[in-house]
């Protein structure tokens, strides 16, 4: 691997600020960055175009080929780079088991609803994920790296929502992240107003007598799909302006994890748009 400074101070200003950006969401926030932990990950946003400020490696993290590739490029892109002691990698770290390889990027400045915006000139009918307050970071994770994997334009956040810079969303999404035209802390005003003026169809995930089944569900126009909070569902502003959906259960259960919903509703979407003639 390439001949790397290497820092050993836990008083180091860039080791300190790490640990602020992993471990002190407010301060995250404020300082505009967010933390990439692990090879796969690092190698996902490095295939983007988010700019990284800074990087550790330990000697064990960057000592596999793909590791000296990574620092190569990060080089190359003219990003700081820097060896750290294991000891001082654990100490940054967010898991219970260090992979060596930390990157701390800065968030997408981005406002609101603004990307969305734009005509999609290659997308005759966008395909959008709006999430209303789903609050587990593990779940709006998973949603994000299904929104991708289903080829959706798009996912909105209504206020109340988990960051989706929080560690735990980061890792769940698996590099999702990097990928999808992402809107988060919108309100839920503008939200509607938004999906009047694009002439979307609008449809909510929800378990009622008013839903219908999500394959007997026409999701080949232009479609927003919301998935609601974890307890209490889509809120009632939305119930009154989409139509409703659900997925059949047949065992005694009352609902399926939003994530879980999610993907099956997505993916009928993608069948829909692509495998049906």
């Amino acid at each position: 691997m390439k001949k790397l400074e290497r820092i050993t101070s836990k008083s180091n200003r860039l080791v300190r600020l790490a640990h602020a950006v992993v471990h002190m969401p407010k301060r995250a926030k404020k300082e505009g960055l967010f933390a990439v932990e692990g090879l796969r990950l690092a190698e996902s946003i490095m295939q983007s175009e988010w700019r990284i400020r800074f990087a550790f490696f330990t000697d064990r993290g960057g000592e596999s080929l793909a590791a000296a590739q990574l620092v190569e490029k990060l080089c190359e892109r003219r990003t700081p780079v820097y060896l750290i002691s294991d000891e001082l990698c654990a100490a940054l770290s967010d898991t219970d088991t260090p992979q060596g390889v930390l990157l701390i990027a800065e968030r997408d400045p981005g406002t609101p609803l603004k990307r969305f915006m734009r005509p999609c000139s290659n997308e005759p009918h966008p395909l959008y994920v709006v999430l209303d307050r789903v609050q587990d970071p593990g779940n709006v994770g998973t949603i994000l790296r299904t929104a991708v994997a289903a080829g959706a334009s798009g996912i909105v956040l209504l206020r109340g929502c988990a960051d989706i810079y929080n560690n735990k969303v980061v890792r769940a999404a698996m590099g999702g992240l990097f990928y999808l035209n992402v809107a988060q802390g919108v309100e839920e005003k503008d939200f509607l107003q938004w999906a009047q003026e694009r002439s979307l169809n609008l449809y909510a995930a929800a378990c009622d007598d008013m839903a219908q089944e999500h394959i007997h569900t026409d999701f080949t126009k232009t479609t927003a799909v919301v998935f609601g909070n974890e307890a209490n569902g889509v809120s009632s502003a939305i119930l009154a302006r989409a139509r409703r959906v659900y997925v059949p259960m047949f065992g005694p259960v009352e609902s399926l994890n939003v994530s879980a919903a999610a993907a099956v509703i997505l993916y009928e979407c993608v069948r829909q748009r692509i495998f049906v003639e």
